[in-house]
């Protein structure tokens, strides 16, 4: 049996469904294949990012952040109260609740766009073609003019500490915890290992985080990565960088972990749970028949080019399985992206200006370049900071940490990277995203008015900070 559509996404997570979304938009007849199945084996869209990634956890963050506060933050305010305990079960319930919400919701975009769900898996065959293989082990192959992979990314298992049970879990099984885990480890301080240490650690577990890197937050600009270091140490996450985990020993419901310090000294620390999250692999295992022409590099990653088409014309790939930030939005952008270029529309994406977050509180938030990366290109650059606890509006919330950090050129005053740390720092670093992209100076952003108060005058703050014509901070030196 085979059928005819203009275009097979393979993939429904936020890459997947957004281009097969636009393409329908734009006239094209579209499927798209997704095997994902809920825990009652129900078909279920929005792949890792709405399943078991960013909104499950973004909810159980906001769900810890709100226990902290009732908590330690009330009575700052005037609020008193007997106490505050965490229902563990209702959190995650909360939190299935929004996904089921969401997931429903990009059913009904689908039946609303007139794009046709498969439920199953698909692979890639020579002639442009796609087998798609259903939960019953039967297959059908699909003809089409277009063929866009989405099939995102995977946790990555080491060897040191296999997954066991709910003992040894990677970011998904941290999700479902049914308790507060007294002892809780964390091997990777990366993103996801940072925001899931958060929401345990908030609740109540002591928390280890090992990271085998000697650096903390490589990616980030190494002046706001120290300074969230300094806030996350106050927080009650304890850090130990150069720490190599080399084994691992589940018994009587308890994991020891084995690590190696900088100086090779070796240590054991025994934990309640464990988490796994040193990072993601694309998920393209099985997806490409061999006569089908789409390559792979070295690392598992489909090659494409700028406009993300692989080697065969008609074959593109986005997200995840291909080079770049394994970032839902960058995913989503290349789908519309994509699905405008299947329509013979011009569409084109600037990967300079991706923003990247990491979710804790505050929230860790960058566009551009580090200033570490600027000082290696040689190029002349001004730097201007400025903190949150000058901010009245902070203060006033109680959200004093952190603060805001904007690097331009010095012959120019282009901005050429913008750094938060503090308190909504993904929505304010996204000012700067707008201003960057109509290649702003930092002139533009002194001469903007700010509303008063807001968090946003930090960002304005910084800016006149470049020239040292900061109001609310001492300056350097007076002009």
């Amino acid at each position: 049996m085979s059928s005819q559509f203009d275009v097979v996404v393979i993939g429904a997570g936020p890459g997947g469904y957004v281009c097969a979304i636009r393409a329908a938009q734009l006239g094209l007849k579209t499927a798209c294949i997704d095997k994902w199945s809920d825990n009652q084996g129900k078909p279920t869209l929005g792949g890792t990012c709405l399943n078991v990634g960013c909104i499950p956890s973004k909810a159980l963050l906001d769900s810890s952040h709100k226990f902290i506060e009732a908590q330690k933050g009330f009575e700052l305010h005037g609020i008193k109260h007997a106490g505050v305990e965490i229902d563990v079960p209702q959190m995650i319930a909360r939190k299935d609740k929004i996904v089921k919400t969401l997931t429903g919701g990009i059913s009904g975009l689908f039946k609303a766009n007139g794009v046709t769900s498969l439920h199953g898996t698909g692979k890639v065959l020579a002639g442009k073609q796609v087998e798609l293989t259903k939960p019953d082990g039967s297959t059908q192959v699909i003809d089409t003019k277009n063929i866009v992979i989405a099939t995102g990314s995977s946790p990555i298992e080491i060897p040191p500490t296999p997954l066991t049970d709910d003992l040894i879990v990677d970011s998904t099984g941290a999700l479902t915890f049914s308790e507060v885990p007294k002892r809780l480890g964390v091997i990777g301080a990366g993103v996801i290992g940072l925001e899931l240490g958060s929401v345990w650690g908030r609740l109540g577990a002591e928390v280890v985080v090992l990271e085998a890197m000697d650096k903390f937050l490589p990616i980030a600009d190494q002046q706001v990565a120290k300074e969230t270091q300094k806030i996350l140490k106050k927080q009650g996450l304890d850090i130990r960088l150069g720490a190599r985990v080399t084994a691992s020993k589940v018994q009587d419901n308890e994991v020891e972990v084995t690590y190696v310090d900088g100086d090779s000294n070796e240590h054991k620390l025994t934990f309640d749970k464990l988490i796994v999250a040193v990072g993601r692999r694309p998920y393209t295992e099985g997806l490409l028949s061999p006569d089908c022409g789409v390559n792979l590099d070295e690392r598992g990653f489909i090659f494409v080019d700028e406009h993300c088409r692989t080697d065969v014309p008609g074959i593109y790939a986005i997200g995840d399985a291909v080079r770049g930030p394994m970032l839902a939005h960058k995913s989503s952008e290349e789908g519309v992206v994509v699905a405008e270029l299947m329509a013979d529309q011009k569409a084109q994406m600037n990967y300079d200006l991706i923003p990247s977050v990491i979710y804790t509180h505050p929230e860790i938030a960058w566009i551009g370049k580090t200033e570490e990366e600027v000082k290696a290109s040689g190029e002349a650059y001004k730097v201007g900071t400025f903190p949150f606890a000058a901010s009245g509006r902070a203060l006033a919330a109680n959200e004093a940490q952190g603060m805001v950090k904007v690097i331009s050129d010095k012959a120019t005053d282009r901005i050429l990277g913008v750094h938060i740390v503090g308190p909504s720092a993904a929505d304010l670093v996204q000012q700067a995203v707008i201003a960057m992209e109509f290649a702003a100076s930092t002139e533009d952003l002194a001469l903007t008015v700010f509303s008063h108060p807001t968090l946003s005058e930090a960002l304005h703050e910084a800016v006149l900070a470049v020239d040292d014509h900061a109001i609310h901070i001492a300056n350097r030196k007076r002009r």
